[in-house]
This record gives structure tokens, C-alpha cells and sequence, in this order.
């Protein structure tokens, strides 16, 4: 199945239920190719999130680790 990227946002229900019956829908913009939409097999998706943020990468900003203590007495001093 094929779909406008102007089609696909105006009957985007349609064409998910679509997919939901197991067709796959190419969406095209000026005629070219931009995207697919595919069925998924309901044995790919757990019946549970598993990791629905993913791995969270903090970055090392080079602060000095502090207490619970320390924390509550820094914000105490700021008219917290």
C-alpha cells in the first residue's frame, strides 16, 4: 500500500488499522519514498514496558559528591 505524506496525515487511523491488518504502507513525499510503516508481530512486543526510557547517560559534570545533609543544608542556606 501506498500513501501521500499528505494522505497518510489526514487518514493516518485508516492507514494504522491498516497496518494492523498486516499491511505494510510506504508514505512518499513529491513522490519519493520517505517512509514505511510496517505490522508488528504481537510476539515482538513484551506485554510489559521493559526499559521505556532506555539507558539514561548523565553527563560528568564534575561536582563534588554531597549528602543527603549536605544537600538539605546548601538549600536551607538558599531560603529554601
Amino acid at each position: 500500500m501506498e500513501a501521500t505524506a499528505r494522505e497518510f496525515n489526514q487518514n493516518s487511523s485508516q492507514i494504522l488499522a491498516a497496518a494492523e491488518r498486516g499491511d505494510t504502507v510506504t508514505v512518499t513525499k513529491n513522490g519519493r519514498p520517505v517512509a514505511r510503516l510496517v505490522p508488528i508481530d504481537a510476539h515482538e512486543v513484551p506485554p510489559y514496558p521493559t526499559d521505556p526510557m532506555g539507558d539514561i547517560d548523565l553527563p560528568q559534570l564534575g561536582l563534588p559528591d554531597l549528602t543527603d545533609d549536605e544537600i538539605e543544608d546548601t538549600l536551607r542556606g538558599m531560603g529554601s
